[in-house]
């Protein structure tokens, strides 16, 4: 693999592996080989795959997607409505062996889409975060539900007191729900009470949409956690944190003067190819 062009002068951007500016992608389904095509594309930009809903119950090659994770440093976790159905049918240590054997180490614990209460999901991050990496989500999936700033900031501090190592903001696929309203504005006030009272590091912020990911990203910077990011748009988050499109060039350090154009000659001695 060639090494990538070091001649533009960029913004910082931290490498793997990652304390911050964590990419979490969501895999709704993706084919083994087109995961190997995206960890050898992408990989260096990649930080979380997460294998949506219920998918991993019901696709093949799970184990092998485990492999390519391992091998390309992306950690790779289950989405939190399987662990929320495991738990509404009394199946979770059934779903915790079935993890083991796959090789997972990663789970995600949620509670927006069943009733479960916030202390009971807490409970499962102390008891689990003995085992696993741990990475909660709060908010609801539900369109119409109330969104209360103080409410997320409690439960995004009750789960890192519990043990969860980073907590998702939700958002959903669509960018419509919690974080958003339902044209896909951000919620200002909710983000700024997050960012006020928690840790940005911690928090994964759902921004399926280029336009939210522009703003998360001129409002904290490149190193924005920012999470369901379809595959095929790993690479196109990357050139927005770096200032390598037009909604964020603006963010781009500003340069002296351009030097001077070497001289023909000297274009040419640098193009022209070596003799065999």
């Amino acid at each position: 693999m060639t090494s990538p062009p070091d001649f533009l002068l960029l913004g910082q951007r931290s490498v793997k592996p990652r304390a911050r500016g964590l990419t979490h992608v969501l895999d709704k389904g993706l084919p083994v080989r087109a995961l190997e095509s995206l960890a050898y594309t992408a990989g260096p930009h990649l930080d979380i795959l997460k294998l949506g809903w219920g998918t991993a119950y019901v696709s093949q090659g799970v184990k092998a997607k485990v492999a390519i994770c391992e091998e390309a440093a992306i950690r790779l976790c289950p989405g939190g409505t399987l662990f929320e159905i495991a738990v509404l049918q009394g199946k979770l240590w059934e779903y915790i062996h079935w993890l083991g054997e796959l090789g997972i180490h990663h789970i995600e614990i949620s509670n927006g889409a069943t009733a479960m209460s916030p202390a009971e999901k807490a409970a499962y991050i102390t008891k689990l975060s003995s085992s696993f990496f741990v990475i909660s989500e709060v908010g609801s999936k539900e369109p119409g539900r109330a969104v209360v700033p103080s409410d997320w900031v409690a439960g995004i501090c009750r789960d890192l007191d519990a043990g969860a190592s980073f907590v998702i903001a939700e958002g959903r696929e669509s960018g419509t729900v919690g974080l958003y309203g339902p044209d896909g504005e951000v919620r200002g006030d909710l983000v700024e009470a997050i960012a006020s009272a928690v840790p940005l590091e911690k928090v994964i912020f759902e921004a399926p949409r280029k336009d939210q990911q522009a703003w998360f990203i001129r409002r904290f910077g490149a190193d924005a956690n920012l999470g369901n990011i379809a595959p095929d748009e790993v690479i196109a988050l990357e050139t927005l944190r770096l200032g390598l499109r037009a909604d964020t060039l603006d963010l781009l350090p500003v340069t002296g003067p351009e030097p001077a154009e070497p001289s023909v000659a000297e274009s040419a001695r640098t193009t022209r190819p070596s003799p065999t």
